[in-house]
């Protein structure tokens, strides 16, 4: 009776665990996880071969990152925002912190709990006395350090009280902000994660503290990447990619200029992405980021990290991407082919690429569906081609400009609705509204459809590489105009002829503005040297584009050429009848 009631008792509170376990993982997967404040500490010294890093293996038994190797971190608990600490700190307030860390208060914590942190995992205290140094720790004095650091590991003391009762004064002013990274949404604990920096007090000694951390070691960053690499020892990937970074550097002191070097600091938030190396994390600035973020926002790892020639990406309801197989230099992974619509509504093109059979297959069976319109962005062979291939197949209305010169011009697309800047067509349950952008080419328009707010921007803006502007047909001015142009459009997504969708479309406006303003005055400057002897085009080039691989020099000659007619159009440069140019100032 006894043994039967205990077995009732325990198969219950067996059953209650699995309810609470499987109530907790539903709650996983239907609330998303807000990522905790947690703050990390390089800890780095200079030895003879190098710079070298504190490095700990966490225990098996952790709940996140269980025998990894890492740097001294954790959370940021409540009592690290305490009034009573930051009097302690030395050399930074809150106010300086919150505005390294660009957020609006509390930032001083997270220089606390890395300095606590790395007392309580590593042994060693950024702290200095009146003497403005690290604190020494004397062989006699390392019992009564090592009983503080567990006990405010274990919360039964404070590290302000052990701090004002020796008279310490926390070392604020040598933590040095490195980098921020959030966990990947999608896993069960998430930490927003600010990375510092700092040259480990040399009187004291590392050691781990036997619980959270079971080993450490320092190491050169390149070797510990290599042992990685080898499978001898785990690490996450914010660990690699900060070891990568720390590799660079050869020294302590190069490692600190880096880090107080003005430089930009984004979230980096990993995304996984799948393709055929197998699932990968991406950061920000790969190129399949932003889409990745925007197809798989649970983070399953669904949304792929390449483009893959003939696979159809759905992006949205309403929108299809199919690229054509015409990948090279000049069209990157290949051409962009957008699908709109569904079997309702009926499907509309935007770019039907190349005169290739077999794209033009890939169109119709993605479709799914009757192709009702077909729009060009421009007439370059690499985007329109196709279009009287698709017409031939499907009956489609043709849409779009025709260019004013045409030479490198597909001269077989003769559109039967004519497009214009401002015109909005009804089409495939959407509305699309032409946005005339020339510079890369006369007959270059964008198409915004508006219910997403998505710009599909031909060859006016690619992913990985600014455009050729080729005249006579491509003209700078109307290029940098063109850009700033769509500054004023309501936009959230830009779909490029060439690459993944871009986010943050008014930053990358802004970047292309940017980067176009440097190389004009790349220009300046070499006419500038020319002097009164002026220069030619040919003499210009390996100047103005000493950063653009040789075997795309006759290309760029070309976008140097329009750069040259802008400041001609500019009153700021001029052309002798010998095709050789100087600055209008040198005159």
């Amino acid at each position: 009776m006894g043994a039967s009631l205990s077995g009732e008792v325990t198969d219950s509170r067996a059953r209650h665990r699995r309810l609470a376990q499987t109530w907790s993982l539903k709650q996983h997967m239907s609330t998303p996880v807000v990522p905790r404040p947690a703050a990390t500490l390089i800890l780095i010294r200079d030895a003879d071969a190098g710079l070298e890093v504190l490095m700990a293996r966490r225990t098996q038994l952790a709940e996140f990152a269980g025998g990894a190797y890492v740097f001294p971190g954790g959370a940021v608990d409540a009592a690290d925002h305490s009034a009573e600490l930051a009097a302690l700190c030395s050399g930074l307030d809150d106010a300086a912190a919150s505005q390294r860390l660009g957020i609006e208060r509390g930032a001083l914590a997270y220089w606390v709990a890395a300095i606590r942190e790395s007392f309580e995992e590593a042994g060693l205290l950024l702290a200095h006395g009146e003497d403005g140094d690290f604190i020494r720790i004397a062989e006699h004095e390392q019992a009564t350090f090592d009983a503080a650091r567990r006990a405010i590991a274990a919360g039964e003391a404070s590290l302000h009280a052990f701090a004002q009762a020796r008279a310490l004064r926390l070392a604020t002013d040598r933590v040095h902000y490195f980098s921020h990274w959030i966990t990947q949404a999608g896993r069960p604990r998430r930490y927003d994660t600010r990375f510092f920096l700092a040259q480990a007090p040399r009187h004291q000694q590392s050691s781990h503290d036997g619980s959270e951390l079971v080993h450490h070691i320092w190491i050169a960053p390149a070797e510990a990447l290599e042992r990685h690499r080898r499978g001898e020892i785990s690490m996450m990937f914010p660990t690699m990619k900060t070891l990568e970074a720390l590799s660079q550097l050869r020294t302590v002191q190069a490692a600190i200029d880096y880090a107080r070097s003005p430089r930009p600091m984004p979230a980096m938030e990993p995304r996984l992405g799948t393709g055929r190396e197998g699932k990968k994390l991406l950061v920000p600035g790969d190129y399949a980021y932003a889409e990745i973020g925007k197809l798989d926002p649970e983070q399953k790892g669904t949304a792929a990290y390449e483009i893959t020639p003939g696979v159809a990406v759905r992006l949205s309801e309403r929108v299809r991407r199919l690229t054509a197989p015409n990948a090279g230099a000049m069209t990157g992974p290949g051409t962009n082919t957008y699908l709109i619509g569904n079997a309702d509504t009926g499907i509309a093109v935007i770019d039907p690429g190349p005169p290739d059979e077999r794209h033009i297959e890939a169109i119709i069976a993605a479709a799914q569906a009757p192709i009702r319109w077909i729009l060009c962005t421009h007439t370059h062979m690499d985007h329109s081609p196709g279009a009287g291939l698709l017409k031939a197949r499907t009956g489609a209305a043709t849409y779009g400009m025709l260019a004013s010169h045409p030479a490198n011009q597909d001269t077989s697309y003769a559109p039967e609705v004519l497009s214009r800047d401002g015109d909005v067509y009804p089409l495939a349950g959407c509305t699309l509204r032409v946005v005339h952008t020339p510079g890369h080419a006369s007959n270059q328009i964008c198409i915004l459809l508006e219910e997403e707010r998505m710009l599909f921007t031909g060859d006016h803006i690619m992913q990985g590489s600014t455009v050729v502007v080729n005249p006579p047909d491509g003209n700078m001015s109307e290029y940098f105009a063109s850009l700033r142009r769509l500054l004023d459009e309501p936009l959230d997504w830009l779909a490029p002829g060439h690459g993944f969708l871009m986010a943050r479309p008014h930053e990358a406006v802004e970047r292309l503005l940017v980067h176009r303003r440097a190389r004009e005055n790349k220009v300046v400057n070499a006419l500038r040297e020319a002097g009164a002897s002026e220069a030619s085009v040919a003499q210009l080039l390996p100047v103005v584009y000493d950063d653009t691989p040789v075997h795309l020099h006759k290309m760029a000659a070309r976008s140097l050429l329009a750069h040259l007619q802008k400041l001609a159009a500019d009153g700021r440069a001029a052309c002798t009848d010998a095709g050789r140019w100087m600055l209008t100032e040198i005159r």
